[in-house]
């Protein structure tokens, strides 16, 4: 199929301009002219034409941010609450939404829906943009003639999720500015302090404590190859990344980033919270149970406790109590277990897992205030092992050769 840009006019009269994806110009102008567009023009679109919407789309990224995706659901519950028809809320939406991504998406659901295909259908194959989750609760409230209530319920599943993650990167900008300066501060040092020192020792003939001789050792390749360092770092990053991306290495990432101290318990009680938030809001909407489960450990974001999930679905279908096989996975501590035990005996399980959902979000917030205390001291040791280092390897060095210098005279 190629890309068609055209224009038309509609019953109105009004000028309609767009592109569709067809095989033909005739296929772009039966299609049109089913929704009762008269096509004026039709031409395909050659690749590198518009260089701009190339770098936009290619360079900006392949997925719409998450602050997006909650402006195009709160204003599509707008919308509909008001009574707009879906066509018209989602071409308003096209129009008016910031991101360039999002755009080109929703224009595609709206040629979908046009095409006859129904809404969960049409958002399933974006898979970048709308997760699992997204999309089973969208179908429930298609189903139910209850949309402008699902769009309503994931607007505040994704507030959460946003509040949540904009919590955790602001608590952890400041230790990561820190280890960065850090960084480059060390690269400065071996590339021109170092040296300098190295041509003052060098005229005394003398010899050299071995933590000097290994720092200098250790800038002489810096300045040589600093290139190579360089690059090597970046060479690493990519490997990661591209490791980070199979399955067995998303696997050990996700494991390890919760064993990485203060901060990997923040990232296992939001993962947490996730799931509860997750799992209520689906089993209030009306998703079956075996599917909530299936969807929820897909929006957990983390593949180890994913796997978890997955376990306590298979418990849960081969006819254990719910509770039971949450204690199974070991995830959950006694209090958080006893009010899922609870929910589950009083059959208001999805209100019992909103507040294990907002006692993961206290316990979030609570750590998250108290990671600038917890991080500080490891990060003073840092700062304080390389001005050791820097103490043993130059300034004593130094004092030696004054004093030999004094004792000389």
């Amino acid at each position: 199929m190629a890309l068609f840009r055209y224009s038309g006019r509609n019953g109105l009269g009004a000028l309609i301009n767009g592109e569709l994806e067809a095989d033909s110009e005739n296929a772009v102008a039966n299609h049109l002219l089913g929704n009762q567009i008269i096509p004026l023009d039709i031409a395909p679109v050659k690749p590198g034409a518009d260089w701009l919407k190339f770098i936009r789309n290619n360079f900006t990224g392949r997925t719409a941010r998450l602050i997006d995706l909650i402006f195009f659901t709160r204003q599509m519950y707008s919308l509909l609450r008001a009574g707009v028809p879906i066509l018209d809320a989602l071409q308003g939406l096209k129009e008016s939404t910031p991101s360039v991504t999002l755009a080109k998406v929703i224009g595609e659901i709206r040629d979908s829906l046009d095409a006859g295909s129904d809404l969960s259908s049409a958002l399933r194959r974006h898979p970048d943009i709308f997760p699992a989750l997204y999309v089973n609760i969208a179908e429930i409230g298609e189903a139910s003639g209850t949309l402008a209530e699902s769009f309503l319920r994931l607007v505040a599943y994704l507030e959460q999720e946003h509040d949540t993650r904009s919590r955790i990167r602001s608590a952890t900008r400041y230790p990561k500015l820190v280890l960065m300066v850090i960084a480059i501060a060390v690269f400065v040092i071996n590339l021109f302090v170092i040296p300098a020192f190295s041509k003052l020792f060098a005229n005394f003939h003398a010899q050299l404590p071995l933590p000097t001789r290994i720092l200098m050792a250790v800038s002489n390749f810096t300045v040589s190859y600093w290139y190579l360092i360089i690059f090597a770092v970046i060479a690493i990053i990519f490997a990661v990344r591209h490791y980070v991306n199979t399955p067995q290495g998303r696997l050990w990432w996700d494991r390890s980033k919760l064993k990485v101290p203060v901060i990997g318990n923040i990232i296992y009680r939001a993962s947490l919270g996730r799931f509860a938030y997750a799992l209520a809001i689906c089993l209030k909407t009306g998703v079956p149970w075996s599917k909530s489960m299936m969807v929820v450990s897909q929006a957990v974001d983390n593949e180890h406790l994913s796997r978890k999930v997955r376990t306590m679905r298979e418990g849960v279908e081969r006819g254990e109590t719910i509770a039971l096989t949450a204690a199974a996975t070991g995830l959950f501590p006694p209090l958080v277990l006893q009010m899922i035990q609870v929910g589950e005996q009083t059959g208001n399980i999805d209100q019992q897992l909103s507040e294990v959902a907002q006692y993961y979000e206290r316990e979030v917030d609570y750590q998250l205030k108290q990671l600038s205390t917890s991080i500080e001291p490891l990060l003073l040791v840092i700062v304080g092992a390389i001005v050791l280092v820097l103490a043993l390897g130059i300034f004593m060095p130094m004092w030696g050769l004054a004093s030999a210098a004094l004792g000389h005279h």
